[in-house]
């Protein structure tokens, strides 16, 4: 078993935060897991990207190649448009609903989820109003995580587990909303 993800947004926005969580996921699970980063531009809004493969066998490299992701789990909708090519036939766009407005001439979002609802196999995810009613917005990293449970080959149960870790040092507020938030995002994304 081998799955391709790549990991998409602006900085600030969680990307590489997503990314270890799904991670660390994926090795308690027994996977190997290979990862690649860029996010050079990330402090001043600019692209963050996230290659990451894990598979139950060696795995050859870091890079998922055009063609061969499994899903793009994507924390603002251009972002995830941008790296389509690199989706397998029957892969899954994972997005955040909501745009990160960076650029002048920004493509308007009904235009953009128009174009996302043309794909072959996508969810458009309210991250706002799910992290919000979650409880804390800055949830909506895990609000994805969430939505991406439903296609990950990894229990729901781990990643649960790698959320609470993460966050066990923080008021238990901050505990209690990202596990709803992820719980949210998972029942959003079976509708």
């Amino acid at each position: 078993m081998k799955y391709d993800l790549i990991l998409a947004g602006v900085g600030g926005q969680g990307v590489i935060s997503v990314a270890t969580i799904i991670a660390h996921a994926a090795l308690s699970e027994g996977f190997e897991v290979r990862q690649s980063e860029v996010h050079g531009m990330a402090q001043r809004g600019g692209q963050v990207l996230s290659h990451m493969r894990f598979s139950d066998k060696e795995i050859p490299g870091d890079l998922v190649p055009k063609g061969g992701a499994d899903m793009i789990i994507a924390m603002e909708p251009l972002e995830g448009l941008r790296y389509v090519p690199y989706l397998k036939p029957d892969g899954i766009l994972v997005t955040a609903a909501e745009s990160f407005v960076n650029m002048s001439g920004y493509p308007d979002i009904d235009s953009l989820h128009s174009t996302i609802k043309k794909l072959p196999k996508w969810r458009i995810i309210k991250t706002a109003e799910l992290a919000k009613e979650a409880g804390l917005a800055k949830t909506a990293n895990t609000v994805m995580i969430g939505a991406a449970s439903c296609f990950l080959p990894i229990k729901s149960v781990c990643l649960e587990k790698i959320i609470a870790d993460t966050f066990a040092k923080k008021e238990t507020s901050v505990v209690t909303a990202n596990a709803k938030a992820f719980k949210l995002g998972q029942a959003a994304c079976k509708v």
